[in-house]
């Protein structure tokens, strides 16, 4: 798919061919540690976070950052929601691989610096940190001047992104791959109520088209408008952290064999990196799209099959178990505060079949 004939502006599957190509050199450099302190895992290839040994102790580390949804902030003046994206995409990285998240270390890249805006940014990032348990334990500032850009009415433009580490949780032999899961092993779907930090280049394209420049100053008509007032309120909803209810379905020893943050490419692009050695799934059950998304759906005039492509719509994370614990899981998660359901089940067949209100989407 070229970014001239899709509608957010990007390409998914050269995105996902870059991220590959990029792996490959990295993973050229696994040799120089080998056998050493700081060696990494060889068989994680597909994730987005990897192990590295220190004897005995097996550490899991993931980066990333929260992307152009910083520009909805920049539109709105409120900075004290990004931390808990910034926490998500990586904590949750970091979970579904099976590593209890413990740390983390951040970079802010500024054109000025505002003390007050990274003031409200590191009160976000420290009440994230505290919903998850981790500890902040580095990071940095830097002014880059015009090297730096962004939305032009805002105090600061930044860009903000964090490496977080953390433990092999105890019950687990290796991380977290799906290298376990069988056909009919059942699958448990957690719920989003945000777009989390992904599929904006979409959202804005789409919500600039409807209302021009300002369009987070826009009404926004959902059912929840009582709410978010306005389309950047709504779209500036911050990301539920995922890693605390996980983990504690991991303290329990209930069994997980393979667990997907969805993220960038949706539901199907990336349950797809946990469905090893020639397994498929029907997910049938999923949570309905959240009323933004489903809402933006309708007035951008975009197909189902687009959306389900870019945002989450409503699932924020997929986990594997046997049949005969899914309902405990679903019971721990509820229990951490978590909406979830079971939500389909593995197929000996390869591809993702989605079967939501509109209608039967297939994935190869």
């Amino acid at each position: 798919m070229s970014t001239t004939n899709n509608p957010a502006g990007y390409s998914i599957e050269e995105g996902n061919a870059a991220s590959r190509n990029a792996y490959g050199w990295a993973k050229k450099t696994f040799a120089n540690r080998a056998g050493k302190p700081g060696e990494a895992a060889q068989d994680l290839d597909g994730g987005f976070a990897n192990e590295i040994r220190f004897g005995n102790a097996r550490l899991g580390i993931s980066s990333d950052g929260i992307g152009t949804k910083i520009e909805v902030a920049e539109r709105t003046g409120r900075y004290d929601t990004l931390g808990f994206d910034l926490v998500a995409m990586t904590a949750d990285d970091l979970i579904v691989a099976g590593f209890v998240p413990t740390n983390l270390s951040n970079i802010i890249d500024v054109n000025h610096l505002d003390y007050d805006v990274v003031d409200q940014m590191m009160r976000g990032l420290h009440d994230a940190c505290n919903f998850a348990q981790i500890a902040i334990t580095g990071g940095e500032i830097a002014e880059l001047g015009n090297r730096i850009g962004g939305w032009p009415g805002a105090k600061m433009n930044f860009n903000w992104c964090s490496t977080a580490i953390g433990s092999l949780h105890p019950s687990l032999a290796r991380p977290l791959s799906g290298h376990t899961a069988q056909a009919g092993m059942a699958v448990v779907a957690i719920q989003s109520p945000s777009f989390r930090s992904n599929g904006y280049s979409l959202a804005r394209k789409t919500l600039t088209r409807l209302f021009g420049d300002n369009w987070h100053e826009a009404p926004y008509d959902g059912p929840d408008a009582d709410q978010y007032p306005t389309w950047g309120d709504a779209m500036l909803a911050p990301s539920l952290i995922y890693s605390p209810g996980v983990a504690a379905l991991l303290d329990a020893g209930l069994p997980l064999h393979g667990a997907a943050h969805i993220t960038g490419g949706g539901v199907a692009d990336n349950f797809q990196r946990v469905l090893k050695n020639g397994l498929g799934a029907v997910l049938d059950n999923l949570f309905e799209p959240l009323p933004a998304m489903q809402r933006l759906l309708e007035i951008g005039d975009l197909s189902p099959e687009t959306a389900y492509l870019y945002w989450n719509m409503g699932t924020g994370m997929l986990l594997v178990t046997e049949p005969a614990s899914a309902a405990a899981v679903v019971a721990s998660l509820q229990a951490s505060g978590y909406a979830a359901q079971v939500a389909g089940h593995l197929t000996a067949e390869r591809g993702v079949t989605l079967r939501v209100r509109a209608g039967e989407l297939r994935y190869a």
